[in-house]
């Protein structure tokens, strides 16, 4: 989810001035919008060689983490918001570091491929799984470990005393709020600790 109308519609939900941490940054395109165009400063959260030099190359803060250890280093509510974008999906632990992002900061936003899209419904009921412009992988070579649906983070926000703040799906760089579930290749929600 790498486009730049995506990155402005997830800047957007994030407040100006605000301090960010954003695990699993990729090459920091994010945070240097960011900062550029909201004020934001922060840190990015990074395991790839090749992102980490993309993002010290933009003048971005990173840290060369592996997000399956954990934030400990961080005490809570030491960010305004903590962004997973296109991150859920490829932790072992996605649960806790859910509970991670709620207890780091203030709010969180999730982005991730909804596997509930009708393409990927078709093509499951045809009896392959889905290969989109979104989940771009052979079942046998992705770098997805897990699934998920809109509907199935709503649940998994309920369990882990999450408030929901604004939830809605992306397709083509465009918001999509009427059944997201079905419409929208990605997922998209802003949360707080309940």
């Amino acid at each position: 989810m790498s486009n730049a109308a995506t990155h402005h519609l997830i800047a957007r939900l994030v407040p100006e001035g605000a301090r960010v941490l954003d695990l699993g940054c990729g090459d920091g395109a994010l945070l240097e919008l960011l900062r550029r165009e909201r004020g934001c400063s922060g840190y990015g959260i990074e395991i790839d060689d090749a992102n980490v030099l993309a993002c010290v190359g933009r003048g971005v803060d990173v840290i060369q983490l592996n997000l399956d250890e954990g934030l400990a280093m961080f005490d809570d509510a030491s960010f305004d918001v903590v962004l997973q974008i296109d991150t859920l999906q490829h932790l072992r632990n996605a649960e806790v570091m859910l509970r991670e992002t709620a207890r780091v900061g203030r709010l969180g936003i999730v982005a991730f491929p909804n596997f509930a899209h009708w393409p990927n419904r078709l093509s499951v009921a045809r009896g392959r799984m889905p290969v989109t412009r979104r989940l771009p992988y052979q079942w046998y070579d992705t770098p997805n470990i897990r699934v998920g649906t809109f509907k199935d983070f709503e649940v998994l926000a309920r369990k882990n005393h999450l408030r929901v703040l604004d939830a809605f799906g992306l397709q083509d760089g465009r918001p999509v709020r009427w059944l997201p579930n079905a419409r929208a290749g990605t997922a998209v929600f802003k949360f707080e600790r309940a």
